[in-house]
């Protein structure tokens, strides 16, 4: 059904862009083969303003002209719907052809390979390889989720999803029902920031702990998408970046690497473990259960409570 309509949108945009005056629906209806077999006329005139909506949503430009007789005629003039052309300096370019390197796996390699040879044409110079393994650094983000190809599609598409989903603290995964924004990377793992359903509240789920398919619905969004999905800074105070407070841990000597680097104050200890005051806000309990038996919490004690809970639910499986 998905392939029959996109062929019939793309039939219908290559007649009115290679017309020279505008075609009525009679003319459109007898050029394209999908509104031939329209049973009625009353299914052709609601496939053909449906399509026509969906073109224009992509973005043509589609004029209605009235002719002498009174007739209703379409067409998308060129010179409307021709992008201007796109200038780039070398180090637009480069820095273009970089972030093309980046992607390289699931269906979005494909897209950044066909991205990098427009912006050969585009002016990026040949002597910059970013595919090309000279560089130091090897920028990437992964995305080795099953999960990451359906959700970026319901994302892009709007569409609400069904997933499994197991926090840190459960044994077992609960079904979850979203409105999906947008995916977002964060240290090296992967978020999906969105609306829930069945806690009717903005929520942010790791692609890492969604179990089984991720399945999509029908049915339009029940709740507003932000004009500006700040996912980045809702993960970040998902993630305990955003503290009010501290706490107390011990850290095994020359461990946690990470958790010194966020310390407010250190106390290194003879006995081989340290003791430092870092930065509590939300999700910290998952950020301290990462390193294992190097960490234990000292204060505050629901801190310490909930790293315990999570443990425990570990080591259930």
């Amino acid at each position: 059904m998905a392939i029959a309509k996109a062929e019939r949108l793309m039939n219908l945009a290559l007649c009115l862009l290679g017309t020279r005056r505008p075609l009525s629906k009679r003319e459109l209806r007898e050029s394209i083969e999908a509104y031939l077999e329209a049973g009625s006329d009353d299914s052709f005139n609601r496939m053909f303003e449906r399509d026509k909506d969906d073109l224009r949503e992509l973005g043509l430009v589609i004029e209605t002209v009235e002719n002498l007789e009174g007739e209703v005629g379409y067409l998308a003039r060129r010179d409307s719907n021709r992008l201007p052309a796109i200038t780039l300096d070398a180090e637009e370019a480069a820095a273009l052809g970089l972030a093309a390197k980046v992607w390289q796996q699931a269906r979005l390699a494909g897209a950044a390979s066909g991205a990098l040879q427009k912006l050969r044409a585009a002016g990026l110079p040949e002597d910059v390889d970013p595919y090309g393994s000279h560089s130091a650094l090897e920028p990437r983000i992964p995305a080795h989720e099953a999960s990451f190809e359906p959700l970026m599609l319901a994302c892009r598409d709007r569409r609400p999803v069904v997933f499994d989903y197991r926090k840190a603290t459960a044994a077992r995964p609960e079904q979850r029902h979203v409105e999906p924004w947008a995916l977002e990377c964060w240290r090296g793992h992967w978020y999906l920031a969105g609306w829930d359903r069945d806690r009717g509240a903005e929520r942010v789920f790791r692609l890492s702990r969604i179990t089984g398919k991720v399945r999509a619905r029908a049915g339009k969004y029940t709740a507003d998408v932000p004009d500006v999905v700040t996912v980045r800074e809702t993960v970040a105070s998902w993630a305990g970046e955003t503290a009010d407070r501290t706490a107390l841990i011990r850290l095994r000597t020359d461990a946690g690497y990470p958790l010194r680097a966020k310390a407010v104050a250190m106390r290194e200890g003879d006995d081989g473990w340290d003791e430092l005051e870092i930065p509590y806000g939300h999700g910290l309990d998952a950020w301290l259960v990462e390193f294992g038996p190097d960490v234990v919490v000292l204060e505050p004690a629901e801190l310490r409570a909930d790293v315990v809970d999570r443990l425990r639910a570990v080591a259930k499986g």
